[in-house]
């Protein structure tokens, strides 16, 4: 089967452009305010419209900063020594989960100190909200032929298009219309994974009282596991490749140390609740 012809923009008019990418994004941030105003709701919880709005704003603007600079710094770092002003130039396309979850995490400190409530409060509130979005950003980047997968000849492979950047890098031999072998298609393996089952993980184990940090714990953990198994069917970034072993890549390092800091609060804060 082909990669679907997907053209990256909805709609343009001159240098203004409506993207998929943008939608995707936009589509995340939307369905994590209607989720937070649910979850108020349902939960009883003292939280109001205007802060799960203002949270989700905050939310949105660490994830973004957080994802940008967390891309150049993790993934092209001698690209930004070259070529400074590419960290300003999002519109090249490049950005970083991890580096997104740590701008989140300085946001959600920040909306903490100006509420009164204490980090792991906001954190346990928001961490149910995010799987939905990351599941769209990947459907993004699947709509911008970004992150193709490894070779494969099972039934689910697709046969990329060589006119994308990503194939182009990966694969220079490329000069056809289509490449002569098939990939796995990731950025759906890591939607489902990521928007599906870890959404689900987490909002059932949010649905009862737990003890602070219990659920951003969970959130981390989840996260990582399926971040790990799914980076096996995943390309290594062309530019920096295997990182260790001959297998392990930096999204897969960096959710490791994630799974790491999801056990220690796990454990921690199961004796102090």
């Amino acid at each position: 089967m082909h990669y679907p012809h997907i053209d990256p923009v909805i709609v343009g008019y001159g240098p203004i452009a409506i993207r998929w990418y943008g939608l995707a994004y936009l589509t995340a941030f939307v369905l994590a305010w209607w989720l937070g105003n649910f979850r108020a709701r349902t939960l009883n919880t003292d939280w109001t419209a205007q802060q799960v709005s203002d949270v989700v704003f905050y939310g949105a603007l660490g994830a973004v900063l957080g994802g940008r600079i967390g891309y150049v710094f993790f993934y092209g770092f001698k690209q930004f020594i070259a070529d400074p002003l590419w960290l300003f130039r999002i519109w090249d396309g490049g950005m970083s989960f991890h580096g997104g979850l740590l701008g989140t995490i300085v946001a959600m400190w920040l909306f903490a100190r100006s509420t009164q409530r204490t980090f792991w409060q906001v954190s346990d509130f928001v961490a149910p909200l995010v799987p939905t979005g990351l599941g769209f950003g990947r459907l993004g980047n699947f709509a911008n032929t970004e992150l193709p997968g490894r070779m494969t000849d099972s039934v689910f492979g697709l046969i990329y298009p060589c006119r994308a950047d990503a194939i182009r890098a990966m694969n220079p031999l490329c000069t056809g219309e289509w490449e002569d072998f098939a990939r796995h298609p990731s950025p759906l393996y890591q939607a489902f994974a990521e928007g599906i089952v870890l959404f689900a993980i987490v909002w059932i184990f949010s649905s009862k009282k737990r003890p602070p940090g219990q659920v951003s714990g969970v959130f981390l953990i989840g996260y990582g596991i399926l971040r790990v198994l799914t980076e096996f069917f995943r390309e290594p970034d062309v530019q920096l490749g295997f990182i260790a072993l001959d297998w392990l890549t930096m999204g897969q390092l960096l959710s490791m140390l994630m799974v790491l800091f999801g056990i220690v609060l796990l454990v921690v804060n199961r004796k102090a609740g």
